[in-house]
């Protein structure tokens, strides 16, 4: 059998597979996936001992400056989705968008497959009554810019690395952080060249459709331009763009400053010594890269995807043991998931809302699925 035949049939069923399966099994069975395979490394590898007392031990004064600028980027969040929203003519309070962040993050930790993405775009229409594609277009705006922002992070600590000739690994291998820094570099290449070409005059939408209408590939490329004409609308306010942009770095710079924190909470236990601004830029490839691993769909939130990548990092890029390592990547992922559900929870309570539960297709307009944005012409 050729190769190419073998791979079509792979594809087909693993789409027939795939359509056979509720909807949100894979990432539910990553997630238990996921956790066997790092249960069984964790404990062949590491001392499972060493990774709780490191847990146990931390500093609760770095923990408790770590709660407090993570919980103050939530309002930048919700400042942000504002700009987000103005250029597509909707315009919210602050207060309230901050919630519908918090709703939507919290529902997807609890949904698979971020379903939960849903429930703010549910919020919107039902509280503030934005249309539903409008609220599904900036959520997709919203997450290019977070790229944007991990990706310029990340590769920036690895320029520093780099220049600085900060990575001490102790068996001299730089691979895992370089691979690290290559996926920044091109989640930022790429979400930056969806925005430059936002900008730009030319129209692709038509002709990408037309090629693509008697395809398998037509509903793909069609939730494509239409992701590309959402990125048109806030590209093209300059204001907007610079503001969004800038609230994106401050996000994850202090998503960076938590995790940091939280390391540095764990390393005074263990006596290991290491260079603060070292510590801030490993922190930054870290973070970067747990993130981006989060983005592909195998577990539920990112649980061990992100504990992994961030403990990769840190370990091949400085004398960090692993398993003071593991312990900062699950504390601080634990910190902010907390925080998340907290958050979650009290606007759940306020808004007499169920995050359980995403919108289904009884809850969205009769037009939904047809309207598109006016720019995608």
């Amino acid at each position: 059998m050729k190769p190419r035949v073998a791979a079509a049939r792979l594809r087909e069923r693993f789409f027939r597979l795939r359509e056979r399966l509720p909807r949100g099994a894979l990432p539910v069975a990553g997630t238990v996936l996921v956790l066997a395979v790092g249960g069984v490394v964790l404990t062949r590898t590491l001392d499972v001992e060493a990774v709780v007392s490191a847990a146990t031990d931390a500093d609760p004064a770095f923990l408790t400056a770590a709660l407090v600028v993570y919980l103050a980027s939530w309002p930048v969040r919700g400042r942000r989705y504002g700009d987000v929203l103005a250029p597509m003519g909707h315009r919210c309070r602050t207060a309230f968008l901050t919630a519908a962040v918090f709703a939507s993050q919290t529902a997807n930790l609890i949904v698979p497959a971020r379903a939960g993405d849903g429930v703010r775009a549910y919020l919107l229409h039902d509280r503030r009554e934005v249309p539903y594609p409008t609220g599904v277009a900036s959520l997709a705006v919203e997450r290019a810019f977070d790229l944007v922002a991990l990706g310029a992070l990340g590769g920036a600590a690895f320029a520093v690395l780099l220049l600085d000739g900060r990575t001490v690994a102790p068996d001299g291998s730089g691979r895992a952080v370089a691979a690290a820094a290559a996926l920044a570099l091109a989640a930022a290449v790429g979400s930056a060249g969806v925005v430059a070409v936002a900008r730009s005059d030319r129209r692709f939408g038509p002709a990408l459709r037309e090629r693509a209408a008697e395809s398998r590939l037509s509903g793909a490329v069609d939730a494509a331009v239409r992701f590309g004409a959402a990125v048109r609308v806030v590209a093209a306010d300059a204001g907007a763009l610079v503001r969004v942009s800038l609230a994106s770095g401050v996000v994850w710079a202090a998503d960076v400053a938590t995790a940091v924190l939280v390391l540095a909470a764990l390393l005074g236990g263990f006596g290991t010594a290491v260079d603060p601004v070292a510590l801030c830029v490993v922190g930054t490839l870290a973070v970067s890269a747990g993130n981006l691993a989060k983005v592909l769909p195998l577990s539920q939130g990112g649980i061990g995807l992100y504990e992994a990548a961030f403990t990769g990092i840190v370990v091949a890029a400085t004398p960090i043991p692993a398993a003071v390592a593991l312990a900062a990547a699950a504390l601080d992922h634990a910190l902010k998931n907390a925080v998340t559900l907290a958050g979650g929870g009290l606007v759940a309570a306020a808004l007499d809302l169920s995050v359980t539960r995403a919108p289904d297709d009884s809850d969205r307009e009769p037009d939904a699925g047809a309207t598109r944005p006016t720019t995608d012409r």
